[in-house]
């Protein structure tokens, strides 16, 4: 509980012979064990002592910038928890390949090079999606040196990525869906429910108390959402018929409406691989969870739903909710089906729809008979 309070340091746990759970704490950067317990003298001398030798030891160098933007209050409030957790792995991860370089070699024109030398490097032996990303990492630091008065000049910025995805055709599509729902566990069926009904993000799916719902709508904050420490307006989405008959018959085994087998919360990784697992069970490939917001999108959108009454469901953007649908909706058939019926059934394409073919009622110029 204390670890939330206290950056650069983490515990880890020994069974002992009675039984009993014993803590060690040691600072993350430099691996040093800490004496004591959080708020003991012998953890706060070790600690003061490990930051003194880090500071000293990185001082003026890309690790010493890195440790600073990590440990700022911008980097804690403007960004979302997943984006910190993944800045701090890849950041160590630039740390471990350029942490001596000057600070001051930052200013430099010529060092534009050296990252992306280094994302080459990444882009073979990683991908070169995670190179992108640990360069983008990389440059948002920079970017807030910048406006510390660290470094002058960002000569990352406005790189040209080496991964370009287009993930304009990746839809659940109904055929996968009941292919998936015919083989999946239980639990994965529900998020897959729970997912295409209410269009939310993983993260904020796999959080839904059962405090949320009240048997006719569900209350949340998007977690991406908020931002500068301030919590995001809360969305309320009344429940379809489909998935309130399913939250009403699920026992409730745990305040968290989707949970294990045993009843417990999702953790992220674990959930990652048991819906791995269904989907290579179902034989999709080409599929991910969050393509199901997408999909979600676009079935409001093919309901006959405006992008303003859209994006009041997801959360989106009006800009984002149409350019999802420029991109999903020429997958499927919802709307020109629709549209085409509209065609039909409208007085004023009345005269359009009796058109038919007809021999002419009189010899023509080009009639040669």
């Amino acid at each position: 509980m204390v670890r939330a309070h206290i950056k650069g340091v983490f515990p880890t746990y020994k069974m002992m012979r009675d039984g009993s759970r014993k803590t060690y704490w040691y600072h993350r950067a430099t691996g040093k064990r800490l004496r004591g317990q959080p708020g003991s003298s012998e953890f706060i001398s070790d600690f003061a002592l490990a930051e003194s030798t880090m500071s000293s030891r990185t001082a003026g160098t890309l690790a010493g910038l890195i440790r600073a933007y990590t440990l700022s209050e911008e980097f804690e409030k403007l960004l979302a928890e997943n984006t910190r957790h993944q800045y701090r792995r890849m950041l160590t991860k630039a740390e471990q390949d350029l942490g001596d370089l000057p600070q001051k070699a930052l200013n430099d024109p010529r060092v534009r090079k050296d990252f992306l030398d280094w994302r080459e490097k990444i882009a073979r032996s990683s991908g070169s999606r995670e190179a992108d990303h640990r360069l983008s990492a990389v440059s948002a630091m920079i970017s807030w040196a910048i406006d510390r008065g660290h470094v002058t000049s960002n000569h990352v910025r406005g790189f040209k990525r080496l991964y370009h995805a287009d993930r304009s055709e990746q839809i659940w599509l109904p055929e996968h869906i009941e292919a998936f729902m015919k083989v999946a566990p239980l639990e994965m069926q529900r998020a897959l429910i729970i997912a295409l009904h209410t269009g939310q993000r993983q993260a904020d799916i796999l959080k839904l108390p059962w405090s949320s719902y009240d048997g006719q709508t569900i209350t949340l904050r998007q977690g991406k959402a908020s931002r500068r420490g301030v919590r995001a307006a809360p969305i309320t989405l009344r429940c379809t018929a489909a998935l309130s008959k399913m939250l009403d018959e699920l026992p409730r085994s745990s305040p968290i409406i989707l949970t294990t087998k045993t009843g417990r919360p999702y953790k992220k990784r674990y959930f990652a691989s048991q819906w791995k697992s269904a989907t290579e069970a179902a034989e999709i490939t080409d599929l991910h969870f969050n393509d199901l917001r997408g999909t979600a999108v676009t079935l409001l959108s093919e309901a006959g739903n405006t992008v303003q009454q859209v994006a009041s469901v997801t959360g989106h953007s009006l800009k984002t909710v149409t350019s999802i649908l420029e991109k999903y909706l020429a997958r499927t058939r919802g709307l020109s089906d629709a549209a085409i019926m509209n065609f039909e059934n409208s007085p004023r394409t009345d005269f359009a729809n009796q058109l038919q073919t007809s021999a002419p009622k009189g010899k023509t110029k080009n009639d040669k008979s």
